[in-house]
């Protein structure tokens, strides 16, 4: 009925006029300084489409300003001339494996709008096609939706998540995770704080975005013709919406066993690691660890958000960076050797075990280390509670590891 309503309204209300964004006083950036997208090889190598503020696609849809970029895509803030709602562009490079994620996000936006989960997973609304010379690129309309957890972390001073927060939070990212898990079959495969953000009620800070953009023009610079736009920041809104899980281009379908690589390195599952086959738990897995980026101390995820620091970074000692034996002696340092039928389940299991599970990698085990002795802002029964709690998602077997479904009803979530 709502949507009847809305498309009732848009028939008696006329398009809007585009907006015209200065094309001067604007900050220009130094040619030698590397600005946000431009540090990728697929932009030395033309993929990007050149997207400017201000311009109309899709004869609907003005861009207002640039919200974020990544190693396929750009995201843009835009106006929809003609229901006069707002939406998200996400223009993939060139040659960006698009359609699995395309494909997703319209099963996702259909499945089954009744479950209580169904709200918090992020919708697609359509897409088209961008025509340029160099070749076609797709854009995937979605709704937009207002900081990431990362970005909700860094705007707290302690850096951290409170444990009320952490727990509101958490409740509604099981909620999305059964909807993908039970009624979508998806794996999302990269939970991350990047990809959980948060739905926006207050709608004036979209016009505030925009008001931004007009009167103080991005920073930009030109690139062979090509413009480069620094992101802009939404304001703090007023009111804050709920979660919303977002992001599935690694998404794939759950109810096909399989052992290939997934997930970032310091996400990896145990499963993932030995190469058993995996399916839904690693989701599990994932927000039980939500490890950022080994290489900056950025606050943000599950353990991140709340203790303000990583579980597992994988660093090698040899120096060259992550790696699977230095993950693997990591994990058996903070949760005790393996099981042996998992073991024996794996296709890696003999690089770093013998047959009886004894570690056999030319790197010690870390020492003195546990759950108990990492978690340091609770007490008592409160801190017993919670590591029960993250205990359900980190087990070694992923036949062990509770489901969303189950850790929705935990004590420590629940309790005030």
């Amino acid at each position: 009925m709502a949507a009847l309503l809305k498309w009732a309204r848009n028939l008696t209300r006329p398009p809007l006029r585009p907006l015209r964004f200065p094309s001067a006083g604007f900050e220009l950036v130094p040619t030698d300084h590397i600005l946000e997208e431009e540090q990728f090889d697929e932009f030395k190598a033309g993929q990007y489409f050149p997207v400017r503020i201000g311009d109309v696609y899709d004869s609907k849809y003005q861009v207002l300003g640039k919200l974020g970029f990544g190693t396929t895509s750009t995201v843009w803030l835009a106006r929809n001339l003609q229901d006069h709602g707002h939406v998200a562009l996400k223009v993939y490079t060139r040659d960006a494996p698009h359609s699995r994620e395309v494909e997703t996000y319209r099963s996702v936006s259909r499945a089954n709008p009744s479950h209580p989960g169904f709200r918090h997973v992020r919708k697609a609304l359509g897409s088209f096609v961008l025509h340029y010379p160099r070749g076609d690129h797709t854009c995937l309309v979605l709704e937009p939706l207002w900081d990431s957890w990362k970005d909700l972390a860094r705007r707290n001073p302690a850096n951290r998540f409170t444990e009320p927060l952490l727990k509101a939070g958490l409740r509604e990212v099981f909620l999305a995770l059964d909807y993908l898990h039970t009624e979508c079959r998806f794996c999302a495969t990269d939970i991350k704080a990047d990809n959980i953000l948060q739905e926006i009620r207050d709608k004036g800070i979209l016009h505030a975005f925009t008001q931004a953009e007009l009167e103080q023009p991005s920073p930009r610079k030109f690139v062979d013709g090509r413009p480069i736009y620094l992101s802009r920041r939404f304001n703090l809104p007023k009111k804050f919406g709920e979660v919303v899980l977002s992001d599935f281009g690694a998404a794939v379908r759950g109810d096909q066993k399989r052992n290939h690589d997934a997930q970032p390195n310091v996400y990896h599952s145990p499963e993932v690691m030995l190469k058993v086959d995996w399916s839904y738990p690693v989701d599990i897995w994932n927000i039980g660890v939500m490890s950022a980026n080994p290489r900056r101390p950025a606050l943000h995820q599950i353990w991140d958000v709340f203790e303000g620091r990583h579980l597992f970074y994988g660093d090698d000692p040899n120096g060259k960076g992550y790696s699977t034996r230095a993950h693997l002696a990591e994990v058996i340092g903070m949760l005790g050797p393996p099981p042996i039928d998992l073991l024996q389940r794996g296709v890696r299991s003999k690089e770093f075990f013998t047959e009886d599970g004894q570690w056999t990698a030319d790197i010690p085990i870390p020492e003195n280390t546990s759950l108990e002795a990492a978690e340091a802002h609770l007490e008592g029964e409160n801190k017993a509670a919670f590591l029960s709690f993250v205990r359900g998602m980190l087990q070694w077997r992923l036949e062990d590891r509770k489901t969303a479904k189950e850790l929705l009803q935990d004590p420590w979530l629940n309790s005030k």
